[in-house]
């Protein structure tokens, strides 16, 4: 991680951390690592969540583009994954959803796409935080015709909906669904694209009002989704996180399913309809070693990668690997997009359960989760934790106890101040003393400021 960028972009509390001034000097940046060398006329594309705080970063980011010669469009509303796929379809130069994904409302992000739509690598971002840094901004200011035109595009989102449409592959009669949109980006999108397909929909949480976006909904809080299923005795559940590039399910027992088990689905639909040519897929170290078992029995292989979606992808295109996401709920579909989508997630699931012809119950069932318990413990910071004494021993004693019949990961945050305490094992009570443990000592060492989650 950089100074500015994070794990996902860039992302703080708008108009404190994140301030619009920050977001216009972004945009002139950007238009010179990412937009310079474009032929023609360059265009940049800008999509945004339901936050309040959006059109104002929208509005300073866009202004900061135009201010050093690029032409900008404006998609409105709309999941993160769309801009990507916007972005490469219709051959912009580069692209940002404005967002903080699961985040609280006050906070914000900006998100950058390549003109292939891909997340930034590490080297580019880079380049771009240099420009932030400079004490002088040197770049050029264009005057008359050179000055870029920020132009209003909410339709082109209509290109994407139609690929969504495309990757069924069946129509969805019958099922019955109900949806937690989150008061997020996919409030519009979701229920459309399900609907045409043939499904009964059931929306949940699709008011948004700027600052409402996650709170007590969407993927982080599955509870209400759950009893919704439960009580109209519905086919599944689907969640969106606030910018809709993950998605979680319940099926019809109101159980959750989480990003491994769309994995796996996914996966044996992809060898059963001849879309994926081998079992071979990418998640992180957070992946369960039920979700690994379940991978070697369809005679495949379980690549694991570093938390975060850019390093699954990284590891999905330097394999050749087709499909690859995290326990969270990030499932990239690579031969459909180039970023983790959970509206495409939500249409590859219906079709596997409509070509399966069992209830999604199932299907998750064909995986047997290890024990895990994961633990936040939020400090006043997470810098240095790694060689503090104390804590670095007591991981050693966690890991050498569980050699063989479990592990242990933690690591900090990328966006928050938290230290996460991952532990895992076939023993649910060597999991639950061992996470309790860890946390004690982390607790001690670090001064958490609030109760361990």
């Amino acid at each position: 991680m950089g100074k500015y960028f994070g794990t996902d972009g860039i992302r703080g509390l708008a108009n404190h951390e994140l301030q619009p001034e920050l977001a216009f000097r972004l945009g002139r940046a950007v238009a010179d690592v990412l937009v310079g060398e474009a032929s023609g006329r360059p265009v940049f594309f800008i999509g945004r969540d339901t936050r309040r705080s959006g059109s104002m970063l929208e509005a300073a980011l866009a202004a900061g583009l135009a201010s050093a010669g690029v032409d900008v469009e404006l998609l409105g509303v709309v999941p993160t994954p769309a801009v990507a796929w916007l972005v490469a379809r219709h051959g912009a130069a580069a692209g940002a959803m404005i967002s903080a994904s699961h985040n609280p409302a006050p906070d914000n992000g900006i998100k950058l796409f390549s003109a292939s739509g891909h997340k930034l690598p590490d080297a580019v971002e880079a380049r771009i935080e240099a420009l932030l840094d400079a004490a002088l901004d040197t770049l050029p200011r264009p005057t008359g015709e050179g000055v870029g035109v920020v132009t209003a595009r909410e339709d082109r989102v209509e290109t994407y909906v139609q690929h969504l449409l495309t990757q069924a592959g069946s129509r969805f009669e019958g099922k019955r669904v109900v949806l937690d949109v989150g008061h997020g980006a996919a409030t519009a999108l979701a229920p459309r694209v399900l609907r045409v397909l043939g499904a009964e929909v059931t929306v949940l949480h699709d008011a948004p009002d700027g600052d409402n976006i996650n709170r007590g909904c969407g993927s982080t809080h599955l509870e209400v989704l759950q009893q919704a299923v439960l009580e109209g005795s519905y086919d599944l559940g689907i969640a969106f996180d606030g910018d809709a590039d993950r998605m979680l399910a319940v099926d019809e027992r109101g159980r959750i399913v989480d990003g491994d088990r769309l994995l796996l689905i996914a996966l044996r639909h992809g060898l059963e309809t001849g879309r994926y040519p081998m079992p071979r897929v990418v998640s992180t170290v957070m992946s369960n070693l039920g979700f690994e078992e379940a991978v070697r029995n369809l005679g495949g292989e379980l690549v694991r990668t570093p938390v975060g979606d850019r390093y699954v992808l990284e590891a999905m295109r330097e394999q050749g690997i087709l499909l690859g996401g995290e326990q969270s709920g990030h499932v990239i579909f690579l031969d459909a997009n180039t970023t983790g989508d959970g509206l495409l997630s939500a249409v590859r699931l219906l079709a596997a359960v409509v070509a399966a012809g069992n209830r999604l119950s199932e299907l998750a069932d064909t995986m047997v989760d290890y024990p895990q318990i994961l633990r936040n413990v939020r400090v006043r910071s997470t810098a240095g934790w790694q060689d503090h004494a104390v804590i670095r021993e007591a991981i050693a004693i966690a890991t050498s106890e569980l050699e063989g019949v479990g592990r242990v990961l933690v690591r900090a945050s990328g966006t928050e101040p938290l230290i996460r305490i991952m532990v895992e094992a076939r023993d649910a009570a060597l999991v639950e003393s061992t996470v309790t443990r860890l946390a004690d000592v982390i607790t001690a060492a670090l001064e958490a400021v609030e109760p361990v989650a």
